[in-house]
């Protein structure tokens, strides 16, 4: 591979995973707790940044080094887990896919009045097209790229048109008046949960940058990634704080929207539907992108026909929106599912980092090995608590 398209599918990697996590939900969340919790948001944004870097370096470098997929790896580490993986991630994936199609259509609503259908199928087929292309690896690249470009530039603009008490946020990050739990538990699930840790490690996987040797350009892969995710969140936290700190009121019905238009008026509303149909289409994109590839390894039938699976997820998920809607019950069960998923995914890969057979002679470094476990403690507590008071 040249160095052109190396750096090309290194930094598409670190938008895929990016875009996969800022989705219709990342920005609905985002608001509605800054309109709840205000500068104190800030530090469950500082936990989820520190959590996002640790889990996504342990799981990006441990399926760089094994040169296997996450459910592979899963598989070794226990006989059988990997399928169980794979049906979470999957379940999980497809409940999500239906909120980003339905996320595209009111993208496309906002900018031009179709209906919110007409624009999902639109945005479906967009997805599509992409994947039936030859060159759909690279296609993807360019579109994550510049769909994620776009919208976090349009939401620094948003940002500073706000103007947001900086000094106030700054400080509440590092000394909150109060801390919320489900909030960070929240953040985590959207921002790093299911099929997300996966997505970056898998493309770069199936882009044959793998191996001990590549561990430098892996290592900065991810982290491009985790500051793509964390600038679009800390710039649409300003903003809705911004807005919040002026005594405006959100509406209820669509806060991300409310905060786009008071900040910046009609063009701001307009500037809304853009960064939504750039989230959910991308969301639409890496969500089937990386549900998929936790199939592809079973069998050699899945993995020559991998791109025709993917079209089909998005066509399944795009009939069950345009015919049911969001199935809001399947979406809640399915999203305490993924936010139990973590602790599991991070326990395989820190287990597999220590078996020889797996790794090889690689060393995991223990900063990461030690504070890995402990994200893995936490989230396991946290994320048990918050399915227990659901199934309650």
């Amino acid at each position: 591979m040249k160095k052109e398209s190396t750096l090309s599918v290194l930094l598409g990697a670190a938008f895929l995973m990016a875009t996969s996590a800022i989705g219709p939900g990342f920005l609905t969340q985002t608001v509605v707790f800054t309109s709840q919790q205000g500068a104190d948001f800030g530090f469950a944004i500082l936990a989820m940044i520190i959590i996002d870097a640790i889990a996504q370096l342990n799981a990006w470098r441990i399926i760089a080094v094994a040169r296997r997929p996450g459910q592979d790896i899963a598989n070794m580490v226990l006989p059988g887990l990997g399928y169980v993986v794979s049906a979470l991630v999957c379940a999980g994936g497809l409940a999500f896919n239906i909120g980003n199609v339905g996320g595209a259509g009111l993208g496309l609503n906002v900018l031009f009045g179709i209906n919110p259908i007409a624009g999902a199928l639109i945005s479906s087929a967009i997805a599509i097209f992409i994947f039936s292309s030859k060159s759909a690896g690279s296609l993807m690249d360019k579109f994550a790229q510049i769909a994620g470009g776009v919208m976090v530039l349009l939401t620094i603009y948003v940002a500073l048109t706000s103007h947001p008490p900086v000094g106030l946020a700054l400080s509440r990050t590092f000394v909150p008046s109060k801390i919320d739990i489900t909030s960070i538990v929240t953040l985590v699930g959207g921002s790093v949960g299911g099929y997300i840790t996966f997505s970056g490690g898998h493309r770069l996987l199936d882009a044959g940058i793998c191996g001990k040797e590549k561990l430098p350009e892996v290592t900065r892969s991810a982290l491009s990634g985790i500051g793509i995710t964390s600038l679009m969140r800390i710039f649409l936290f300003l903003a809705a704080l911004g807005v919040i700190s002026q005594g405006l009121t959100l509406n209820p019905a669509n806060p991300p929207a409310s905060v786009f238009q008071l900040a910046a008026g009609d063009a701001g509303y307009k500037i809304f539907g853009i960064v939504m149909w750039s989230a959910a289409v991308t969301s639409i994109i890496g969500c089937a992108y990386t549900s998929v590839s936790f199939l592809r390894s079973f069998s050699e039938t899945l993995n020559r026909n991998y791109r025709y699976m993917i079209i089909a997820f998005i066509v399944f998920s795009a009939a069950v929106f345009s015919f049911i809607g969001q199935p809001v019950k399947v979406l809640i069960v399915v999203g305490a599912l993924n936010g139990l998923i973590l602790p599991l995914v991070m326990a395989c890969m820190l287990l597999a980092s220590q078996k020889k057979q797996i790794v090889g002679d690689y060393h995991h470094p223990k900063f990461l090995l030690v504070s890995g476990w402990l994200v893995f403690a936490i989230m396991t507590y946290m994320a048990a608590k918050t399915f227990l008071k659901l199934i309650a």
